[in-house]
């Protein structure tokens, strides 16, 4: 028997099939001694094969590749460290409430916690992913596996979000399957829940009452864009957003405030509202860089998860559903004369006011880049004070998913990565990754990814030297700083090395034209703008 014989119809071919039967088209990973069998039947299948440098990266671009498709990035590893190597990724996902399915082999059947040394010998994978994704199942056949693929999906579609992991085991992953192929087939997508009847007539009759209502959307509400701005419109209400919600409403829409939360001047007007509707927001502490909001009038709360409804926010009326549906539902309910839309002008100013009081000089610049970007670019971010103090507010985005970030997690290294797999995505719209040095160079590897991939991605280094916000927090603690200030590359130079084009900028006033022409140019493209060469 030859091997194409041997493994023409596996549990790890059973899986993939599963998973293509529901349109994902791209897995992001590296091929491991224990997972051919998920790779064998990639191309058959019409799914692309994105090879990163390190299953961090891997994560990450599952990430930016969900984002942009609306369904769930797919990352294969290797067991034991493969496996390990996503576990940030992992748990980004699991804070941001993204869909992500992770594959992984494991040891055989019986050779559980058995100790004995063999390759990439893990005491507890199964429980490692666990505890910190939605969920991991350990299976023990091909039909096992293949349910799980099932209950994934049945879990992206209906609930919150959120990373799963599949352990197979390796006699399992190389054994036929024995799946019928009508058991690989996508199920149904159910109908979304609306909300309870009862409470979304309370809760019109609420809005329907309010003077001064305000809406607040997070990431819970991207795929509800059409109903959240008409229930803005209707209601003459302001929209403010979270960094994961942001776009929900156009940022140049008239009621639009942004997603500026974590400006005290923007949690006032929430806050001031007679009724306050938060469409599918944790209203966490890491969105709002403030314990809680403070909501002085009655709270409207829209989940697709029963458990966020009263998350640090109690709610007057809570509705469990999903927010498209509902937000329908509302409209309904609601009269149909839409209200004047209130003066915006104030709050706009108190804003953009403590915005620049609060960081001037990485406003400034954010202003800047932010302009040289065509207005439909995706933009993936990172953790670095260049996007969570400036570009974050600074830049508007027409739609959902045009600045990727993670706000709660806050991770370094996410946003190259992130950018490959939304130009992976798509083509459609221009792709920039926003940096900081420091972040950079934990992902600074998947330059050439970009590069084998053959992608117009650009890559802007805003460089400070290294770490400047932990300098800071230690120069304010009384410290000497101590492990901050970073030796760096010659950033174009290195960019150049990976088979990109790198590009430095010393002069503020080169630094729009730079970015424009590194877009134009396409390729894969660096831009180095060393901050202390600045004018």
């Amino acid at each position: 028997m030859t091997n194409n014989e041997q493994y023409a119809d596996t549990a790890g071919r059973a899986v993939l099939e599963t998973i293509r039967a529901y349109g994902v088209t791209a897995i992001f990973g590296i091929p491991g001694t224990h997972n051919l069998e998920l790779y064998r039947p990639l191309a058959e299948l019409g799914i692309r094969a994105v090879t990163n440098r390190h299953e961090q990266g891997s994560g990450y671009g599952a990430d930016g590749w969900a984002q942009q498709t609306g369904l769930p990035g797919v990352v294969i590893t290797t067991s034991g460290p493969g496996l390990q190597n996503a576990m940030s990724a992992i748990g980004t996902a699991f804070c941001e409430s993204r869909p992500m399915i992770v594959l992984s082999p494991g040891v055989a059947l019986g050779a559980e916690f058995a100790d004995v040394g063999t390759l990439h010998e893990t005491k507890d994978a199964t429980a490692m992913v666990g505890a910190i994704a939605e969920w991991s199942r350990r299976v023990h056949s091909a039909a096992e596996a293949v349910e799980a693929v099932h209950d994934a999906f049945t879990l992206f579609r209906t609930g919150r979000p959120r990373p799963v992991h599949i352990e197979i085991p390796l006699d399992v992953l190389e054994a036929p399957a024995d799946v019928p192929q009508a058991d690989r087939i996508a199920r149904p997508e159910p109908a979304p829940a609306a909300g309870d009847p009862s409470s979304i007539a309370q809760a019109a009759g609420l809005l329907a009452s309010a003077r001064r209502p305000v809406i607040v959307a997070g990431g819970g509400a991207t795929d509800a864009a059409p109903e959240v701005a008409a229930l803005a419109e209707r209601l003459g209400a302001p929209v403010l957003t979270t960094l994961n919600g942001k776009g929900v409403v156009d940022e140049r829409h008239p009621l639009s405030l942004g997603s500026n939360l974590r400006l005290a001047a923007a949690r006032a007007v929430a806050e001031d509202a007679d009724v306050l509707l938060v469409i599918g927001s944790k209203l966490g502490e890491a969105e709002l860089w403030a314990p809680r909001l403070e909501a002085r009038g009655g709270v409207i709360r829209v989940d697709i998860s029963p458990a966020q409804r009263d998350k640090n926010l109690d709610a007057t009326v809570g509705i469990t559903g999903d927010a498209a549906a509902v937000g329908r539902a509302l409209l309904a309910a609601l009269p149909s004369e839409a209200r004047p839309a209130p003066d915006l002008g104030a709050a706009r100013d108190a804003i953009d006011a403590e915005m620049r009081e609060t960081a001037p000089e990485a406003v400034a610049l954010a202003q800047i880049i932010a302009d040289a970007l065509p207005d439909d670019a995706i933009v993936a971010g990172d953790s670095s004070q260049i996007v969570y103090m400036a570009l974050g507010s600074v830049l508007r985005s027409p739609r959902p998913h045009s600045l990727l970030y993670t706000p709660t997690y806050a991770t370094l290294g996410y946003g190259l990565p992130a950018a490959i797999g939304a130009r992976v995505a798509q083509t459609e719209h221009p792709v920039v990754t926003v940096i900081g040095d420091g972040a950079l160079m934990f992902c600074v590897n998947e330059l050439v990814t970009a590069v084998e991939q053959r992608l117009d991605v650009t890559i802007v280094c805003v460089d400070n030297g290294g770490y400047a916000e932990i300098r800071q927090n230690e120069v304010d603690r009384g410290m000497t700083p101590v492990g901050v200030d970073l030796v760096q590359p010659d950033w174009a130079a290195l960019a150049t090395a990976f088979g990109a084009t790198g590009r430095r900028v010393d002069r503020t006033e080169d630094i729009a034209s730079s970015i424009r022409e590194a877009i134009a140019e396409g390729d894969v493209q660096l831009v180095h703008i060393p901050m202390e060469r600045q004018d």
